[in-house]
């Protein structure tokens, strides 16, 4: 007998980007205040477009309140047909995972697909700590390095953003700016 269907709406997805490359030529500045610097500018909208074309628009935003983070989800989402709503989190600047998802069990129950845009080292560990499975050259690669712009796809075998744990997520993609200029030559 084989097993009952499975529920759809029991499926979440987190996509995990890490702010595009930040400007550090002003002396004096703020880390908080620091905005993206020329390849930062020209990686964002990569990114959105990659997402829009792979039917990865989120359903909900978390964004950091950096002014890097603020700008790479305009030039993202500038790229999606729709820009869906989006909570600026102060929280994730600077956050540690276990902030980082308190966060996301905080995100709407209504959205089935989280877009996070944060910073390092918070986003390296807490996509670690979440993938449990997945490619294995793919887990390798972000177990590696979360460079700037990359973006972490992890699909949750959960109902409610506050059942994310460790080890609880897929890794259904880990992609980077540096990638897809690759197969787009």
């Amino acid at each position: 007998m084989s097993p009952p269907p499975r529920d759809p709406y029991a499926m979440r997805r987190l996509m995990l980007l890490r702010h595009a490359k930040s400007d550090w030529s002003l002396p004096g500045q703020s880390d908080h205040e620091r905005a993206l610097a020329s390849r930062g500018r020209k990686a964002a909208p990569l990114m959105g477009r990659y997402m829009a074309e792979h039917d990865m628009i989120p359903d909900h935003a978390i964004v950091s309140t950096a002014a890097r983070t603020r700008a790479t989800w305009q030039l993202v989402s500038d790229m999606f047909p729709r820009s869906p709503p989006a909570d600026f989190e102060d929280r994730i600047y600077e956050a540690s995972p276990r902030e980082i998802l308190a966060a996301i069990a905080r995100a709407p129950a209504s959205a089935q697909t989280l877009l996070v845009v944060g910073h390092n080292p918070g986003f390296h560990e807490t996509a670690n700590l979440l993938v449990g499975s997945g490619d294995r050259r793919m887990r390798e690669c972000l177990s590696e390095k979360f460079p700037t712009a990359a973006l972490a796809v992890i699909d949750l075998d959960i109902d409610d953003w506050r059942a994310i744990g460790r080890g609880s997520g897929r890794l259904e993609r880990f992609v980077t700016p540096r990638a897809i200029d690759r197969t787009s030559d």
